[in-house]
């Protein structure tokens, strides 16, 4: 891959090659929920991909390339825009997409972060809903700009950040929507500037591009005005505006100015516009339903100057082992290297808060430095009761994430901590499960509740919305009062809320179900409309 300017020398128009300097949000517009993509402005209206689903928008045919090496320039990779599409393709669902752009702004905390906000906004050209993400970070100038918009490159480190691989910025912004405009301010080296960038999937497609080119303007505001910084000529530095312009939800240079005013001396916004639609033409994020489950255990430890706003509404962090009943605490040395410095991870084990009404869901939340990466990871086999209602958290920065941080590689030691697990649970079922209605462990024959069940039978159509298998159905005794599930909603008249769920209770109901119930449950709870 190349790191080569475009063909004119042009440093404010890159070829995508690498980064991951991530950031967070972007300009506001207006405010108003849209459902479907509406119509409005019939030009804006032609600048818009024919297929707007994103599990199908990269089908489409590449024509040969129109690349040809200047006299002396020598032949390298290039990054076709269908690679954007399917890099994203590595977030199974939107929320881990948003998920990454959160962490950008935490990262930043070390350069004094102290907030990220995440709103729906606007796109004022055809009315359609954006989203937004703004850190008060340190910024990036227009060399970490370039680095954050192309792909692989990372500057963080590894001890001390969640992001390393330099492609988390790219595959969650294009699994979001087909367009992602930033705009970031920065002082570095004395030299305060700001910078816009667009990645733009429309604009590459629709002007037939064989390489990934992100146009870019930077300024110099050092004497408190905005200064053109021009690499190339002012021509190449009017074109990259023009093409912002044309192709991003602001019309002006002035706009475009406006955008910097509530980011104050640092700090970043982050704009994805032109949102993935479902099959049935609905935005696959949902605007409309309350609760922010996920984020609210997205973080193990409670931040102490740094809040997440959703919607001007600060996420209250939970503490999952602080709600558990019954709590253990069990520690754990994996086998590392000789080499490595020996460690000692401890699980907190215990009984969810609303035991023994609710036993048909468990697991461990498995943390890596302060980010959960795989919520309730059951290690239990289906339809067995042993571990019902066990939940356990851990912080596991000895095993490595996976590139979408939704999983862990699957190394020895992942193997080694998934069969420790295992042994906890068995050891916390056999000690504490008649304090939950169970027989003791050492009673012979099955592990079963003893006396009458306190359970009533929950309808196969629940079943399927929560994802609970029916093997597994009889150790729930209670329906949840939770939001409605999508599609589901129909096929469960009879339902009626029993109980109030804890917040943990109710994100381990919204995990335990990711299989089967559609992406736009998930959304709602992220999404909610607070008034």
């Amino acid at each position: 891959m190349s790191g080569a300017v475009n063909n004119n020398n042009n440093n404010n128009v890159i070829e995508l090659e690498s980064s991951d300097d991530e950031v967070e949000e972007a300009g506001r517009v207006g405010e108003q929920a849209a459902v479907r993509v509406p119509v409005s402005d019939p030009s804006f209206e032609k600048l818009k991909l024919d297929c707007r689903s994103f599990w199908q928008a990269g089908n489409y045919e590449i024509g040969p390339s129109s690349f040809v090496p200047l006299q002396g320039e020598l032949e390298h990779a290039r990054v076709h825009p269908k690679f954007l599409h399917s890099n994203a393709t590595s977030h199974k669902w939107a929320f881990g997409a948003i998920a990454e752009l959160l962490d950008n702004a935490v990262d930043e905390i070390p350069n004094g972060a102290t907030f990220v906000k995440v709103d729906r906004i606007i796109n004022a050209k055809d009315n359609s809903p954006a989203l937004l993400f703004h850190d008060d970070g340190g910024g990036m100038n227009p060399d970490g700009m370039r680095k954050c918009m192309s792909l692989g490159y990372s500057s963080k480190t590894s001890n001390t950040t969640i992001g390393q691989y330099g492609n988390g910025f790219k595959t969650s912004t294009m699994r979001l929507g087909a367009d992602v405009i930033v705009f970031s301010r920065s002082t570095k080296s004395g030299q305060a500037t700001q910078s816009v960038g667009l990645l733009s999937y429309t604009y590459l497609r629709l002007t037939g591009q064989d390489d990934v080119i992100v146009p870019m303007v930077d300024f110099d505001i050092s004497n408190h005005w905005a200064e053109p910084i021009v690499y190339g000529s002012q021509d190449d530095w009017t074109t990259n505006l023009n093409t912002i312009l044309e192709w991003s939800p602001f019309t002006s240079k002035e706009e475009l100015m406006m955008q910097f005013e509530d980011i104050g001396a640092h700090g970043t916004k982050v704009v994805v516009y032109n949102l993935w639609l479902n099959d049935e033409g609905i935005y696959e994020l949902s605007f409309d339903d309350d609760d922010e489950a996920y984020a609210s255990i997205l973080y193990l430890r409670k931040f102490k100057n740094f809040k997440i706003l959703l919607r001007g509404k600060p996420i209250e962090q939970h503490d999952i082992a602080g709600d558990l009943q019954f709590p253990d605490v069990v520690s754990y040395k994996p086998q590392l290297a000789a080499t490595s410095n020996e460690v000692t991870v401890k699980t907190t084990i215990g009984f969810i808060k609303e035991a023994p009404d609710l036993l048909a869901v468990a697991g461990f939340n498995v943390y890596h430095k302060n980010r959960l990466i795989r919520p309730f990871w059951k290690v239990t086999r289906d339809g067995n009761s042993v571990g019902c209602g066990v939940v356990g958290v851990l912080e596991a920065n000895f095993i490595e994430p996976a590139h979408d941080k939704q999983d862990f590689e699957r190394s020895p030691l992942f193997i080694r901590l998934e069969g420790r697990m295992k042994q906890m649970v068995m050891d916390y079922w056999k000690s504490n499960c008649h304090r939950v209605g169970y027989k003791p462990y050492n009673v012979r024959g099955d592990n079963h509740p003893a006396g009458p069940p306190k359970t009533q039978k929950i309808s196969h159509a629940v079943q399927r919305g929560y994802g609970i298998s029916p093997t597994e159905a009889h150790l729930a005794p209670v329906i949840l009062s939770t939001p409605s599930i999508g599609n589901h909603q129909e096929d469960r008249p009879d339902v009626q809320p029993i109980i109030e769920l804890s917040a943990v209770s109710a994100s381990l109901i919204f995990f335990h179900g990711l299989g089967s119930a559609p992406l736009q449950v998930f959304m709602s709870f992220f999404f909610a409309s607070h008034g």
